[in-house]
């Protein structure tokens, strides 16, 4: 299977290939932030980084298009919004709120947490299952809801 790098190299030539500008801008963007990452630290990036990397930057367009959407630029929230979906595709298959409602129920099962003050613990055993698949602040909201604080 081709790792997540082999993938976006070959989504760049495709694209310059097709003439797809604005798949084209969004590889080679991502491309640039897997470097940068790459040169910084002196390492090479496994999947497991990239997706990181894939992680931050859709934080980012995340938080860019409430920006936009609230300043009434729907025009640069469509571009972020494109941005965003391209960027997905190199995460895994995300977790529906229901499969991590139950995941969030076997961890407080698990931690035997009782209170907010149990959060950390809890949140301990989530992470490992729920990294890259689901939403962090999803995540964080259904635990306090769990633990009703």
């Amino acid at each position: 299977m081709a790792t997540l790098k082999e993938k976006l190299s070959e989504t760049i030539k495709t694209s310059m290939k097709s003439g797809d500008k604005d798949t084209l801008t969004y590889a080679r963007s991502f491309h640039a932030a897997i470097r940068k990452k790459e040169i910084d630290d002196r390492v090479d990036l496994d999947d497991a980084a990239v997706q990181k990397i894939a992680q931050t930057m859709i934080k980012q367009r995340q938080d860019s298009i409430e920006q936009f959407t609230a300043g009434n630029r729907m025009d640069l929230a469509d571009k972020e919004k494109a941005e965003l979906k391209f960027l997905q595709t190199f995460l895994p298959e995300q977790m529906s709120e229901d499969e991590v409602r139950k995941v969030v129920d076997w961890a407080v099962t698990q931690s035997k947490a009782t209170s907010a003050k149990d959060m950390g613990a809890v949140m301990k055993l989530l992470m490992p299952k729920t990294t890259g698949k689901a939403d962090g602040k999803l995540v964080s909201q259904l635990v306090k809801e769990r633990l009703g604080s």
